[in-house]
């Protein structure tokens, strides 16, 4: 079978599956609808926390990312992986035991304020819409590769698959299908690092293929590096970003991480506080087995793509770089005429000394879809990869555009417009809700502002610098009130999307280094943001009213372990 056949078989089956799992678990109330019925046991919400975590960001860019970039792609590894830590330590028990069904909904409650909610659906909206364009960026090349039809063409049929399944499930019917496509993501990732890893270093496991050596006893970075150094580019292992930007990014995915709506409401979906405990736990683990794969597959796949591309004559390419072009993904321009592929960095230069330039283009984000097809895998797999990528990208969209519905139908309309609407009504809400969100999602992914991985890094710096510390100084600080929330997170969201605007619509000549605040790029923007919204919510607080006895009392009940009792003094 060719590889568009076997691609059809399994992303078919997969489909399959995720709408017999939507359609069984449908949600038939508001509670079904928004956390699943709160009755999710550890394990599987685990599992689906794994897929809600693990986008297309994550499946496709991550590795793209670090193949292309080196060192300097380790920050989104790095940012990603403690975020995740982060959020289950500081975040998410407390939020469980508050027991609200959105992040707006805590805010509201927790700064006593409609307004204060208002300002958190507006920086879920901000947040959630940025985040999934990348996921419907990261659908549209998956279908376009296998379907053979342009990127726009792609995202307007995962809209369509999109909008079947968490418009008619809700959390219920998303949960049980993210159990699902987790299954299928991890599957499809480890199986061609595996292939790759025997091929490469000989060893089935990729971390220890990793920093293992070649046949010639040669170690697989030292490698990279030489061929690297050959072809006029920067050393794969040596990084050009300066420290505080790398910090910087870091940073902020890690808090981003922890800020963002759709991973913190996953903790609503289990029935006790403990069980919050525990399925971060899972989740934990089933994240790692991908991300200590992402750098051993990125430096498998960036080895086999310089030995196959260099120099070849182009007439002897083998057809999946013919169906890449086709695809608008891969582009070669013979500008010295003769007919080989020249792909070289700036610093390549020919036998007289002078300056090489580089005659062919490669989108990142198609390096993990596109590999088993270069490095000659068999054609079931290029099939698997397929499926992966399309349920990493689609359980993370299903979870975000929930995130839009509830912020609209349960945080606007029954908390605030209308909050005498019935339970009926308002699941009828969501639900259209949903559905106009998947257009605009599907409008924003056709022309993302970057490559998926940086589309959700600014997603990340958005959720770091708008509701990171109003969640965090509202849990531990029971002196911050509504004032300094609210002021807090309206600069915070203001000054990093003011920055982003700026630097990548406004002035994108001007999106360097030396035009930088601090030599911070707009992925790393979003710690001076959350830095800003802290400053001013506690100077703002501390000079304003403090929160009613009654919240005070509920901030220290919720840190409070349950069942523990007063303290007792002990004696010498």
């Amino acid at each position: 079978m060719t590889v568009q056949a076997w691609t059809f078989l399994l992303v078919t089956t997969s489909f399959a599956l995720y709408l017999a799992v939507a359609v069984w678990s449908r949600a038939g109330s508001t509670k079904e609808f928004y956390v699943a019925g709160g009755g999710v046991s550890p394990l599987a919400n685990g599992m689906a926390t794994a897929a809600d975590w693990m986008s297309a960001a994550s499946f496709l860019s991550m590795a793209g990312i670090i193949a292309f970039a080196g060192y300097d792609g380790s920050v989104y590894l790095m940012g990603w992986t403690g975020g995740y830590v982060l959020l289950a330590l500081l975040l998410a028990p407390y939020l469980r035991k508050f027991g609200r069904y959105t992040v707006p909904d805590f805010i509201g409650e927790r700064y006593y304020s409609q307004t204060a909610r208002v300002v958190a659906v507006v920086c879920a909206l901000f947040v959630s819409f940025t985040y999934v364009a990348g996921q419907m960026r990261g659908v549209g090349i998956v279908f376009s590769r296998f379907l053979e039809i342009p990127v726009e063409y792609g995202v307007m049929i995962g809209m369509a698959i999109v909008f079947f399944y968490a418009v008619l499930g809700g959390m219920k019917g998303i949960t049980y299908t993210q159990v699902a496509q987790y299954c299928v993501l991890i599957m499809a990732y480890l199986v061609p690092a595996i292939f790759l890893s025997m091929m490469v270093a000989g060893t089935p496991l990729p971390q220890l293929g990793f920093g293992s050596t070649d046949a010639g006893g040669t170690f697989l970075l030292d490698r990279l590096n030489g061929l690297h150094e050959e072809l006029g580019f920067a050393a794969y292992t040596s990084g050009t970003k300066s420290t505080i930007d790398v910090l910087a990014i870091t940073a902020a995915l890690m808090v981003g991480t922890a800020g963002l709506p759709h991973v913190i409401v996953r903790f609503y979906t289990v029935p006790r506080v403990r069980d919050a405990r525990s399925s971060a736990g899972w989740a934990l683990l089933f994240i790692a087995l991908l991300y200590t794969t992402a750098p051993a597959l990125a430096v498998f796949s960036r080895t086999v793509l310089l030995e196959t591309v260099r120099d070849r004559p182009y007439a002897e390419m083998p057809a999946w770089f013919r169906t890449w072009e086709g695809t608008g993904l891969i582009a070669f321009d013979d500008r010295n005429g003769d007919g080989r592929i020249q792909y070289v960095g700036a610093a390549a230069r020919d036998a007289g000394g002078a300056p090489l330039v580089n005659e062919l283009t490669i989108d990142r984000d198609i390096v993990v879809l596109a590999n088993p097809e270069i490095a000659g895998l068999p054609n079931w797999v290029a099939g698997l990869v397929a499926a992966g990528g399309l349920a990493a990208a689609l359980s993370t969209a299903a979870g975000l555009l929930l995130v839009v519905s509830s912020a609209v139908s349960h945080d606007l309309l029954k908390r605030g417009l209308r909050p005498d609407i019935g339970e009926r009504a308002e699941l009828v809400a969501a639900r259209i809700a949903a559905a106009v969100a998947v257009v605009v999602a599907g409008w924003l992914g056709v022309d993302p502002p970057g490559f998926v991985a940086q589309v959700v890094a600014f997603a990340f710096g958005l959720a770091a610098a708008s509701f990171f510390p109003a969640i965090i100084l509202g849990i531990f600080m029971t002196r911050m009130n509504r004032e300094g929330a609210v002021s807090g997170m309206l600069t915070g969201l203001a000054f990093t999307a003011s920055y982003l605007v700026y630097f990548h619509y406004v002035a994108p000549e001007r999106n360097d280094a030396a035009h930088w605040l601090f030599g911070i790029s707009p992925e790393g923007i979003g710690i001076v943001g959350m830095l800003l919204n802290t400053a001013v919510a506690l100077v703002v607080a501390r000079f304003t009213p403090p929160p009613p006895a009654a919240v005070r009392r509920l901030v220290e009940e919720i840190r409070t372990p349950h069942g523990a009792g007063p303290a007792h003094e002990i004696s010498a």
